[in-house]
């Protein structure tokens, strides 16, 4: 006899993406983020975060992964049951790792870019950067969900 085995905790929620490499695909990559999140009943802290996360890793893809005639690409995996969120976002530049900006040598030192990677350090619980065969990288951040 068959019988149907029984699921224990929730579902995981997955999603996966191909984008442009484009500021509109990175835009693109931001709201389909927080609608996929919102349809999974994710909580409020973690979608916004999450929302955060995906902007500055698509906005990287773009600016610094970009190969012409290449996507890039936006992967979420939820965890209901362990609280966990997994963002990556892979580019078709292996050649080219991710590094926090260096503090400021001057105070009060006006920069126009370079933060966005310091905002993934402090919104994520854990980010790295791991090759994306044949030729690019992902770059991965864990969020925990935080609310009680």
């Amino acid at each position: 006899m068959n019988h149907a085995t029984p699921q224990v905790g929730a579902p995981v929620g997955t999603f996966t993406q191909l984008l442009s490499s484009t500021r509109r695909g990175a835009r693109l990559a931001r709201l389909l983020a927080v609608t996929e999140l919102r349809s999974w009943g994710a909580p409020q802290d973690l979608t916004e975060r999450a929302e955060l996360v995906v902007a500055e890793l698509a906005a990287n893809a773009v600016l610094h992964g970009h190969v012409p005639g290449r996507c890039f690409r936006l992967s979420l995996l939820l965890d209901p049951a362990a609280g966990r969120l997994r963002v990556e976002v892979s580019d078709a530049r292996g050649d080219l790792h991710p590094w926090p900006a260096p503090a400021d040598t001057e105070p009060g030192a006006l920069r126009t870019g370079g933060r966005g990677l310091t905002l993934v350090t402090a919104l994520a619980d854990h980010w790295d950067c791991v090759p994306y065969p044949p030729s690019g990288k992902t770059v991965r951040a864990d969020l925990h969900d935080t609310s009680p």
